[in-house]
């Protein structure tokens, strides 16, 4: 039974044409589960949503190892849950245990690289290589054919930052629809872009004694950039708790994406992210 277009579950009549013979055509995953186990619960639907963001460029097939155990260990299956990547007929990586997306993303980088990717990483090896305005008007490009690719646009803007052209990063960005804009990735990238906006603001427009939502912000990126993450931690704090509204809730996206530098375990993060629960409360 197909679950969407792009997973499948296996049952002992298809799973060699399922698995075996698809991989002939392109990579399939195989999640080998078990009902009985929680972290496979946990990282089927994960799948699932991986499945349908790379839109059929992989094929997903559910193994219940309850009822296809002896398939699962003649494949050197021994615990669940675990993902076999497979192609032209052979498992040619395996990730056990319900690992983090960014795993996967990466190792499916190594086995979805297309014409795009490749020119991708054209662009970026010619940045390392010093021409960095070459590398922006090839990624240009490819933006252009595949406005879709956050990938592409991520790194153009960080390019066009890296070259002091952030106003033209942060317009891209902006310009992509809101679920996008939402993404990890670029919602970090987008904050980054606006803290540095409010760096650069002339300090006359926002005196340090206005208490104004402009001039929290400004303070708040100066002393990011001074390195006192403490001091733009409290002024962020500020700005959220008095002017949720003001450009988004910035206050609050600039502190999750502040905490994301830091790390979840640094005492700063661990301080702020309560008191920026409290908030909620």
């Amino acid at each position: 039974m197909s679950l969407t277009p792009y997973v499948f579950d296996a049952t002992r009549e298809n799973f060699d044409a399922l698995i075996l013979g698809n991989s002939m055509r392109g990579l399939v995953l195989a999640h080998f589960w078990s009902p009985k186990a929680g972290p496979c619960m946990v990282l089927m639907p994960r799948l699932v949503k991986l499945a349908a963001e790379y839109g059929g460029r992989f094929l997903l097939v559910m193994v219940n190892t309850e009822e296809l155990g002896q398939r699962a260990r003649g494949l050197g299956v021994t615990s669940v849950p675990t993902v076999k990547f497979f192609l032209r007929g052979e498992a040619v990586h395996t990730i056990h245990g319900a690992d983090s997306d960014a795993t996967f993303r990466a190792a499916l980088g190594q086995f979805l690289a297309n014409d795009q990717d490749r020119l991708r990483m054209t662009a970026l090896r010619m940045h390392q290589d010093g021409d960095t305005e070459g590398a922006i008007a090839l990624l240009a490009r490819i933006a252009v054919e595949d406005p879709g690719d956050l990938a592409v646009a991520a790194d153009l803007a960080k390019l066009l930052t890296l070259a002091g052209r952030p106003h033209e990063a942060q317009t891209l960005l902006a310009a992509l629809p809101a679920s996008a804009r939402a993404q990890g990735g670029i919602a970090a990238l987008l904050v980054h872009l606006e803290l540095i906006e409010a760096a650069n603001q002339n300090p006359q427009e926002h005196a340090a004694d206005v208490d104004t939502p402009p001039s929290r912000l400004t303070r708040a990126a100066q002393a990011l950039f001074e390195d006192q993450p403490e001091q733009a931690l409290i002024e962020l704090l500020e700005l959220a708790r008095q002017a949720p509204t003001f450009r988004d809730d910035i206050g609050r996206r600039a502190m999750l994406a502040l905490f994301g530098m830091l790390g979840g375990e640094h005492a700063l993060t661990r301080q702020f992210r309560a008191r920026l629960a409290e908030l909620s409360v």
